[in-house]
């Protein structure tokens, strides 16, 4: 199938596939008469697990190593587990950070009154330096 039609099929824009090719990270497995990429159902397979390998935000370099894994009958699956591990603690992080830039946006919001004064914590907030940043 060209290009196009195995963006569509993998859920992704023909961009993003032309470029995952041009890395190395899938390659198409040949080319037309006329030069142009095709690619088959084990292409499409490789586009779908590194799109969703990226919508869990694994890295395009983890992505290169977990198709190493995918491809690799033999593999461990501790060598999977230890990259998704590492994800998954990055995701707690990230998520420890939104908590706490959750909770101090909410207490400027409930200090502010909103009303037609100028003084505004939530603008007195922003404008000073935070400890962490």
């Amino acid at each position: 199938m060209n290009i196009s039609t195995a963006a569509k099929t993998a859920g992704l824009p023909v961009k993003t596939v032309r470029y995952y090719a041009d890395i190395g990270l899938v390659s198409a497995p040949s080319r037309s008469e006329t030069g142009y990429r095709t690619y088959d159902g084990g292409a499409v397979r490789k586009l779908v697990f590194v799109r969703r390998a990226r919508e869990f935000g694994f890295s395009i370099e983890e992505c290169r190593e977990l198709l190493s894994l995918y491809e690799d009958r033999n593999r461990s699956s501790a060598d999977v587990k230890r990259i998704a591990t590492r994800r998954l603690e990055d995701i707690a992080e990230k998520q420890r950070e939104l908590k706490s830039l959750h909770d101090e946006l909410a207490y400027l919001v409930d200090a502010c009154k909103g009303d037609d004064r100028p003084d505004c914590p939530i603008i007195d907030g922003l404008g000073n330096r935070h400890a962490g940043g």
